[in-house]
Order: C-alpha cells, then structure tokens, then sequence
C-alpha cells in the first residue's frame, strides 16, 4: 500500500514539473506563430520561381 502512495506522490510531481513547462513555454512565446513558416516556406518557393523567370528574360 506505501507503493502506490509514493508512485502517486512521484507521478503528481511529474504531472506538475510537465505542467510548469508547458505554461513556461506559453509564456516566452512558444506556441505563438505555428502557422506562418509552413505557409512562408510556399512563398519562398514561389518567389525562387518567379526570380528565375525574371532573371532569363
């Protein structure tokens, strides 16, 4: 029975240390632009065409 007291002491430790470093990470930032390099990373291709195509003429 003392087992399953320290496993859940151990497992709410955990829980909380995963907890700060997830509200760590909103905080400084770090979810807050997800979308934009995938959508950039299309542009940049499109411009790398269009670079090309000015350059030959």
């Amino acid at each position: 029975m003392e087992v399953i007291f320290l496993l859940i002491i151990v497992s709410l430790i955990i829980a909380l240390g995963f907890l700060a470093a997830f509200l760590w990470a909103v905080r400084n930032g770090q979810y807050d632009d997800d979308q934009s390099p995938a959508i950039r990373m299309l542009f940049d291709e499109e411009l790398t065409k269009n670079e090309h195509k000015t350059s030959k003429s």
